[in-house]
C-alpha cells in the first residue's frame, strides 16, 4: 500500500529544489517518519537527509534539485542495506515512501544534528560520487549524537532497535 513522508528542507534546499509541495505537509505513514534536509555547496553538490526519529544521515548527489527527494529515496535504500537492515523493512518502508510532502524545517534540533553532520563530513571531502557517499552515510551513521543519549547514543544502532522492535521481523 503507498504512503507518504515529509521531506522538511532548510531554505537553501527549498531554493533548489522548487520550494514547499502545494499539498500540506501531512504525518508520515513511514516507520522513520520524517527526515530533513538541506544542501551542502561542495564541489559536487550534496543533499543532506536526517531523520527525525533515528538521526540516521543519508547523502544524495544534490543535481538536479528537482528531483532530489525522490532520489533520496533509492539512496535511502542503498543506506538502510549498507547497515545490514532486514530486507522486509527495507521493502517495506520504500514502499511507503512512494509519494511525499516538502515543507519547512520545525525542529530545531534535528537542525543542529543535520549541521553537526555536515562538519564531520567535511573530514571526508573525498567522498562524492553515489556510491562513496552511502559508505560515508553509514560511517557517520556510527557517530554519537547527543540528542540520543538517553536511548543507543546512535543512529545505526537506533535504527536497528526501531526495526527490531517491528512485529514479523525479528
Amino acid at each position: 500500500m503507498p504512503g507518504v513522508f515529509t521531506a522538511r528542507a532548510t531554505k537553501k534546499l527549498l531554493d533548489r529544489c522548487g520550494g514547499i509541495s502545494p499539498k500540506e505537509p501531512v504525518a508520515s505513514t513511514t516507520v522513520l517518519g520524517d527526515w530533513y534536509a538541506t544542501a551542502l555547496f561542495w564541489r559536487s553538490q550534496v543533499a543532506l537527509f536526517v531523520n527525525e526519529t533515528t538521526r540516521l544521515p543519508v547523502f544524495v548527489p544534490l543535481a538536479p534539485g528537482i528531483t532530489v527527494v525522490e532520489r533520496f529515496v533509492g539512496q535511502a535504500a542503498l543506506v538502510f542495506a549498507a547497515l545490514g537492515l532486514d530486507p522486509r523493512f527495507v521493502d517495506a518502508e520504500v514502499a511507503q515512501m512512494s509519494e511525499h510532502r516538502v515543507a519547512k524545517t520545525i525542529s530545531r534540533s534535528v537542525v543542529g544534528s543535520m549541521n553537526d553532520f555536515a562538519f564531520l563530513a567535511e573530514a571526508h571531502r573525498g567522498q562524492r560520487e553515489a556510491d562513496e557517499l552511502v559508505v560515508l552515510s553509514a560511517r557517520l551513521a556510527n557517530t554519537p549524537v547527543g540528542p540520543l543519549r538517553a536511548s543507543t547514543g546512535f543512529p545505526d544502532l537506533e535504527v536497528r532497535a526501531l526495526v527490531a522492535q517491528i512485529p514479523g521481523l525479528t
